[in-house]
Order: structure tokens, then C-alpha cells, then sequence
């Protein structure tokens, strides 16, 4: 029955005897029970073995005396029965969980005195030292002496102990640190030590509660954070699994150096990086639908020091629903919905307008809500019927009011609308499918309110039949298209740039200074007293999550309809689908057979090899038909290889210097290939010869693009320049007439470039690594990223364009959200990779050391490596349907790859 929750808030237990309780010693009534007796920072408590019996709490401060029998009398052999006696003298105790009942203390007001009679009695003399000395720390006036006081004993006791090795799981583990730490839970934090091995996580609490040793197998480890506890970055918590809320284990270290030992030990040990998750990385799963909303905002919370283990830092997900009143939930009404763009105060302009008005008079520091969105009364709040005990715990022996419980959801949305102090979210548990917390099922009594009804279940919304209902349909509602489409505007106010600043002015979202990190630097906090006063403050106020973006937060690629109607065809029947079969398109199937080729990219083979250059091939072309192959290479010749006859049946060299690309303008009558020379030139088809010489650079032209009637071209002279290339006839043939439209400035040579899909915007790659999203249509940039260390080999636009994938002499891919600019995730290969092709999830690479290697981009992770050329895949080409592949090398080979499924 008993738990450390038992005890007060920043309260330690430091060791248990087991004992008799005297009552009324010496007379008729004298009655004596069984039990433990625990020897806590704050208070003496006794718990009895008979579960009829109550707990006992004794605060140390209301002890009037605390004493043994004289030492003559211990020692006399004819009072042998009060061997081992302690006697304590107190005009306050406190009775719980009498009949085994949880409910609030009761309280025995009144000089009382108890008896313990320990089983050990050559215990006693140490057992009444350690309660006189707690006794002095809970009589000193001042919050912060009682801290220091009580803490020199805590260590002091660490210091006398050390981890039993004897509770290794095998002799043969090494050690490889041991040092003190507590073990955190929820409101209460327990001391002991922690012990790294070669294979194992031990913890051992000081105390043997609440088992002797805490082990985790370090195979087993999946994630692991670091914490800020108590605002300051002492926290570590070790995770065995992907996805759950809760951790395995969370430990607090007395000094920073411990905790990054620690961590740095356990993250060696995990293979893959294992820990290296950021918040980048889960963005683009999510983004691209591999993870749900609710998954994506738990890692969000994970990363920004939220924790199941810490109230004060309680995981904190939005209020989705804003009808709680309807019998039908319509998820397909926007209205339903809750505005995500805007804080909990923010919602209701006739309350904001007021709290504005106060905030335009307020001497600095100004904030704009008096209370927060997230702290332990909240969360407790919601989850009094499972964690009543928590709340007793927070609250003193009590719980609630009655009419301030959880009642009713429609009446708390009601409350967070209009309360003038009231700004709180919902917790995780409401998107779960846990419903015990909104059911009294262990039959608690809470009160009764005004009415004269007693707290019971949680009264839902007319729509759920039930608490199960209620769930399912929250989190329905969470992975609906409309929040999917707007998540991303709330994480930009919690998690994000709308955070702090000017923007969380603007954004309505300023909370008081102290509940942000950085608010306050307890370390530059001298007094002690003021210290433990500013802490006890922040903790029970609530704290603001770390910061994790400083820009606009990308939104969610949401499917349309007509595609959803595919994936939900298990539950739209033919009827009702928005696409009846027969009126599915031609680009629907091209589609599906893109997905399909891409799903078995796998199994590439290779088809052909032909050895046609004398130096390394760097660009490849294919007419239409796919008869005629073009490669450029480094020899300075663009060939024609016939894939019917096998042959090559054009070589023309335009110049002494090596071509870098080329490709086929619309029609196959006119190849364009770009030269180191500084020229581009054009050569026709039909009439084997060259046509046109474009001058177009002051230095080697890198790569060039073709759209409609538009050149684009990339130069180590530091520009990106765009031409319109008209053709004129001429007597002899078809010559090309090229205006320059714009001129792209970069500050370094520009080595790669590439267009999205509707042929608006333009990605360049520079030999500095920097990448620069530019409006082709005004000709100026949008985004401009150090992404790479070195130069940038390739760069290419997602299918659907909202992302761009680049490839660099780092060995690293990088990914950009190309609306807001955002670098959302890397990849490290062990070399580079020099060209590619994706489809937004898979990436085929062609690598330095000539395998072809593909990518499951949001796993980071090789799932196959061909082999392929001998010397570095150099340049790349794909077919429409993407089942068919030709690759260049620096072997001056060209390869043919086929799809074989």
C-alpha cells in the first residue's frame, strides 16, 4: 500500500524497519500492530500489514518530541517487550487509505504519542540519530536551509554506499562507470546508484524500493534523450521501445558530466545511431504519411524534453474538436474543428481583447495569460480517476472541489473558451485507447457538487455512445484530412517559430517569462531560499516546450480525394466512390505502374554494358522511342548509340574540352550538350551536323535543363542562366535564336541544377555545398541553405515537388521542404554518391566507388547495393515508368538496367 507518493513533494525515503505500533502502551486498551516503519526526509510514517488498518504519516516538523528509553532501562532484563522502542510525540498525523480506501487523508489534530518497537534493537541508536537530525532540517525556517540540510544528509548516506555487483546479471560484464543518481517518476524522485556494463543499465535505489535493482539490457534500448529536469540539463530517459509514451527508466544526476557519460555510453553501444532521431528526420515521415499525427506529435514532444515522468513537463497535444454538442460528429465540417493557428487564449476574441488590454498596461516583463497551457494540476486534472493518488499527492492529502473536477468535456471546452484563467490543452491519453481515465471504475469518492450529484464518469458529447466511442472518435478526428492539413500551424505555436519573440506576440502566445527555457538561470541565483521558491514556482506553474523550429513548420502532403478513393476502398463502396473504375485514367495507371516499378527497385538488373568513350561518361539522353542513346563524356565526344544494332553510329567532338551533360529537345530532331569550353552547343539529328553555338558563360557550363522553349543553364562562372531558345529556318536547316531572359546570381561556381514538375522553380547546387531554391518566374530566390561541406554532385525535385533531395562530396543526401525552405533530413552514405533518381521515399544512387545503391530515404538506410561499375557512377537516366535505367561511369562504360519483377 504504500508508494513514494505517500510522501511530500521534493521528500525523500531513506530506509524501512519492520516494527510494532504501540497504542495506549501500559493500559487495558494497549493495543499493538505489525508493520514497516519508513524513515522519510520530511516525515516518519508506519505502515501496517493489516490492509484494515491506515498508513500513518507523522511530519517531522509537528514532532514535539522524538525519543528511546534510557539506555539503563533498554538494558534491563525484566522490560525486555520495549526493547527497541522509540517514542514520538506529535500534535498532528495524518491517516490514509484507512480499510485500504483511497480517499483524502484524514487528519488527527491533538498531542498524540506513538510507540515503535523495532524487530532489531541494535538499530535504535542509529535509527533516533537520523530522525533528530531530519527533525533539525524540517525546524529551519527557511525552505532552502531545509533543502541544503536535508540534501548534505542524502549524500552523505550515497557517499557511505555503493552499487552491489553482486546483482550483475553475469561475472563476465565489465564496468564501465557507476555513479549516484535518482530515479525519476511522476511528483517524486528516488536516490541511489546507477551502474553501466558492458551489456546492462542497473539502478540501484539507496532505499531497495521499489525493488532492490532497476536493470535494462542495453539490446534492448531503442531511444535514448536528454533531459532538462528542474530546468536544469541533469535528465536522461532510456526508452526499449519505438513508439510508446513511456520511458523505461528515467534518471536525474547530480552534475551535467555524469548524465554525458552516461549517454555518451549508452549511445556508443546502440548500433545504427539508434539515438541520433531529430526532429528533422520524423518531419518527412510524417509529411510523406509514414507516420500518423498522433506518432509525429509524441516524437515532437519526446524531442522537446516532454515527458510521462515529469508533470511539470507532461507530453501536451491539441484540442482538436469544438463540437461537443451535436449527436452526429461531421469530421468532414471545418467548423467542427477547433482553430489550430491560434493558442487556447486566443480563441475566444471577446476574452482576448480583455487579456490584450491588460497586457498593453503591464509594466515589463509583459505575458499575455496568467497561467499555462500544460502543468501537473492540469494533467492530474484529466486523470484524477486512474491517478488519484498523484493528485493527493500534489494537493496535500486532498483532492478538488467537487465543481472544479473533470465533469464534463463540453462543459471544460466551454471553460477553456470563456475562463478568464483558464488556457490548458489536452494531454495524449484523449487520442489513446485507454478510456479508464474519463470512468470512476475504482469508485472514488470525489465530491459532490452543487446540485447535490456526485463526481462520477466523465459526462460526454451527445456523438459518443461511450467512452471507447469518445476516443475513436478523437482520434479519428486527429488524423482527419482538415487537421492533417493544419497540424503544422499549431506545432508552429508550441514547438515552433510563433514560440517566442516577436512572432508570439503577434501569434497572441505569450506566457509568463519564468515558463520558457532560459527564463531564469538558477545557477546565477546566489540565495538558496530563493532558489527553492523560484523552482517549487516554475514546477507547479508549467513550463514551455524547448523550441525545435525557428521557421515555418512545413505542412502535411495530404492526398486528394480521388486517390484516397483507392486506399479506402475497403470502406467506400464502388457507388459512393468520388472515381468509378471505368473512368480511371491513363495517368492513373502510369502512376501505379511508377509505384510499382519503384516498390521493386530492388530488383534491378543489369541488362547490357558497352565501353563507347575514352574518358568518363557524364550525360545521358534517350529519344522517345528509346532506339537512340546520347552520351556526353569527358573525351569531348557526344555519340549516338543504337540500342538495336548495338553500335555507335554518331561520334562528334565540338571542341578540345569535355562536355559535362546534354540532352533531347522535344521531337528528337536537336540534341544540346554543354562544354567546359564555356559554349553550349546544338547539334540536329536528322542532319548530323552541328547547328547552333550558344556563348553563353565566362567558364565551364556544369548542366543544363530544357522546358518549353527554355534553356537553363549552370556554369562555374557563378550564374544560373535562362534563355529562350526560338528555332528560325534557314535555307540549309533549323537554327535556334537564344535570348537571355534572366541571369541567377550565385557566389561560387554552380555545379548541378534541376526543375520541378510544373517547370517554376529551379534548385541549384554550388561547389561550397550551398543549395538556393529560386522563382524561375521572377527570377528570384526563395531559400538559400548551407546544406553540404563541399561541392554538391546532384539535386532533384520530389515527383509532387514538395520536396528536393541533394547529393554531396560530404557523402550525405539532404532533404528541403521546399515551401519553407527547411533542411528536414540527412542521410550519411561511407561515400559519396554522385547522381540519382527518387520518387520521394526511394532513392537509387549511383556511388562513387560505381554500385548502384538503394535507399529507403526515411529509414537512412541501404536496403540494397548492385554492383555496377568500376569506378564512379557519373551520371543517370530513367524512363518515364521508371523501370528501365542507364547509367555512365568513370570505366567510360554505359550500362543498361532493367526492372525484372
Amino acid at each position: 500500500r504504500f508508494s513514494l507518493l505517500l510522501l511530500n513533494l521534493e521528500e525523500y525515503y531513506f530506509e524501512q524497519h519492520t516494527a510494532n505500533h504501540i497504542i495506549n502502551k501500559g493500559c487495558r486498551d494497549e493495543r499493538k500492530f505489525r508493520g514497516s516503519l519508513k524513515i522519510c526526509s520530511k516525515s516518519i510514517i508506519f505502515e501496517p500489514d493489516d490492509n484494515i488498518q491506515p498508513i500513518i504519516k507523522i511530519p517531522l516538523r509537528d514532532c514535539l518530541s522524538i525519543k528511546a528509553p534510557e539506555d539503563n532501562e533498554a538494558n534491563n532484563p525484566f522490560r525486555r517487550d520495549t526493547s527497541g522502542g522509540i517514542s514520538v510525540v506529535c500534535n498532528q498525523v495524518f491517516l490514509i487509505k484507512e480499510r485500504n480506501i483511497i480517499a483524502p487523508y484524514k487528519t488527527v489534530r491533538g498531542r498524540t504519542e506513538h510507540l515503535f518497537q523495532l524487530d532489531v534493537a541494535g538499530k535504535l541508536g542509529d535509527v533516533v540519530q537520523t530522525l533528530h537530525q531530519l527533525y533539525r532540517a524540517s525546524c529551519l525556517d527557511k525552505m532552502g536551509d531545509q533543502a541544503a540540510m536535508i540534501t548534505a544528509i542524502l549524500q552523505s548516506r550515497l557517499a557511505r554506499t555503493s552499487f552491489d555487483k553482486n546483482r550483475f546479471q553475469s561475472i563476465s560484464e565489465t564496468l564501465h562507470m557507476e555513479c549516484k543518481a535518482e530515479m525519476v517518476t511522476p511528483l517524486v524522485t528516488n536516490p541511489g546508484h546507477v551502474c553501466v556494463t558492458d551489456a546492462n543499465l542497473y539502478f540501484q535505489p539507496l532505499n531497495g524500493y521499489p525493488k532492490p535493482v532497476v536493470q535494462i539490457t542495453l539490446q534492448n534500448v531503442r531511444r535514448i534523450y536528454k533531459r532538462r529536469h528542474g530546468l536544469m540539463p541533469l535528465g536522461l530517459e532510456v526508452f526499449c521501445t519505438e513508439n510508446d509514451l513511456c520511458s523505461d527508466i528515467y534518471l536525474k544526476f547530480y552534475n551535467c558530466q555524469d548524465r554525458d557519460e552516461l549517454y555518451f555510453l549508452i549511445a556508443t553501444y546502440l548500433e545504427n545511431h539508434v539515438t541520433e532521431h531529430t526532429a528533422e528526420s520524423y518531419m518527412l515521415q510524417w509529411q510523406r504519411g509514414h507516420i500518423s499525427n498522433y506518432q509525429y506529435l509524441l516524437h515532437l514532444n519526446n524531442l522537446a524534453d516532454r515527458s510521462c515522468n515529469d508533470l511539470s513537463q507532461y507530453p501536451v497535444f491539441p484540442w482538436i474538436i469544438a463540437d461537443y454538442s451535436s449527436s452526429v460528429l461531421d469530421l468532414t465540417k471545418p467548423e467542427t474543428f477547433r482553430d489550430l493557428s491560434k493558442p487556447v487564449g486566443a480563441l475566444n476574441k471577446e476574452r482576448l481583447d480583455r487579456l490584450l488590454t491588460r497586457y498593453q498596461e503591464m509594466p515589463e516583463p509583459k505575458f499575455m495569460y496568467g497561467s499555462h497551457y500544460s502543468s501537473p494540476g492540469y494533467v492530474l486534472f484529466y486523470l484524477v480517476r486512474v491517478a488519484p493518488e498523484y493528485m493527493l499527492c500534489l494537493q496535500n492529502g486532498k483532492f478538488d472541489h467537487a465543481d472544479r473536477m473533470f465533469n464534463s468535456l463540453a462543459e471544460t471546452w466551454k471553460n477553456c473558451l470563456d475562463g478568464a484563467t483558464d488556457f490548458k490543452e489536452l494531454i495524449p491519453e484523449f487520442y489513446e485507447n485507454d478510456s479508464s481515465f474519463l470512468v470512476n471504475s475504482l469508485k472514488l469518492d470525489l465530491g459532490k457538487r452543487q446540485g447535490g450529484k456526485m463526481v462520477e464518469d466523465v459526462e460526454l458529447p451527445p456523438w459518443a455512445s461511450g467512452p471507447d466511442d469518445f476516443l475513436q472518435k478523437s482520434q479519428e478526428a486527429l488524423e482527419s484530412p482538415y487537421v492533417s492539413e493544419h497540424l503544422h500551424e499549431w506545432i508552429d505555436i508550441i514547438f515552433g517559430y510563433k514560440q517566442k519573440g516577436s512572432e508570439a506576440v503577434a501569434a497572441h502566445n505569450v506566457f509568463h517569462p519564468l515558463t520558457y527555457e532560459g527564463g531564469v538561470d538558477l545557477n546565477s541565483i546566489m540565495d538558496p531560499n530563493e532558489k527553492v521558491a523560484l523552482l517549487t514556482q516554475i514546477l507547479e506553474f508549467g513550463q514551455t516546450p524547448k523550441q525545435l523550429f525557428t521557421i515555418p513548420h512545413p505542412r502535411r502532403i495530404v492526398p486528394k480525394l480521388k486517390s484516397l478513393s483507392r486506399t479506402w476502398s475497403h470502406s467506400v463502396s464502388v457507388a459512393e466512390s468520388p472515381v468509378s473504375p471505368s473512368e480511371e485514367s491513363f495517368e492513373d495507371l502510369t502512376e501505379e505502374s511508377i509505384t510499382l516499378a519503384w516498390n521493386n527497385i530492388a530488383k534491378l538488373k543489369l541488362d547490357e554494358r558497352y565501353k563507347i568513350h575514352k574518358e568518363a561518361i557524364t550525360g545521358i539522353a534517350v529519344t522517345c522511342n528509346g532506339s537512340s542513346v546520347f552520351t556526353t563524356s569527358q573525351d569531348s565526344t557526344l555519340k549516338m548509340f543504337s540500342k538495336e544494332s548495338k553500335t555507335i553510329q554518331r561520334s562528334v567532338s565540338f571542341s578540345n574540352m569535355a562536355l559535362s551533360s546534354c540532352l533531347i529537345l522535344p521531337g528528337d530532331t536537336t540534341v544540346i550538350s554543354s562544354s567546359w569550353d564555356n559554349h553550349i552547343y546544338f547539334y540536329s539529328i536528322a542532319f548530323g551536323r552541328q547547328q547552333d553555338i550558344l556563348m553563353g558563360h565566362d567558364d565551364a557550363v556544369s548542366k543544363i535543363c530544357w522546358s518549353d522553349g527554355r534553356l537553363y543553364s549552370a556554369s562555374w562562372d557563378s550564374t544560373v542562366k535562362v534563355w529562350r531558345c526560338l528555332p528560325k529556318e534557314t535555307s540549309s536547316n533549323k537554327k535556334h535564336h537564344c535570348e537571355l531572359l534572366a541571369e541567377l546570381e550565385h557566389d561560387i561556381s554552380v555545379n548541378t541544377i534541376d526543375l520541378n514538375a510544373a517547370k517554376t522553380m529551379l534548385a541549384s547546387g554550388t561547389k561550397e555545398g550551398t543549395i538556393s531554391l529560386w522563382d524561375v518566374t521572377t527570377a528570384t530566390v526563395l531559400h538559400q541553405l548551407p546544406c553540404h561541406s563541399g561541392t554538391v554532385f546532384d539535386a532533384a525535385f520530389s515527383p509532387d515537388s514538395r520536396h528536393l533531395l541533394s547529393a554531396g562530396e560530404d557523402c550525405c543526401f539532404k532533404v528541403i521542404d521546399v515551401q519553407t525552405g527547411m533542411l528536414i533530413s540527412s542521410v550519411t552514405a561511407g561515400e559519396p554518391q554522385r547522381c540519382f533518381k527518387w520518387d520521394g521515399n526511394t532513392i537509387l544512387s549511383g556511388s562513387e566507388s560505381g554500385e548502384l545503391l538503394i535507399w529507403d530515404l526515411l529509414g537512412g538506410k541501404v536496403i540494397e547495393r548492385i554492383k555496377g561499375h568500376t569506378g564512379a557512377v557519373m551520371s543517370m537516366w530513367m524512363n518515364e515508368q521508371c523501370s528501365s535505367v542507364i547509367t555512365g561511369g568513370e570505366d567510360r562504360q554505359i550500362m543498361f538496367w532493367k526492372l525484372q519483377y
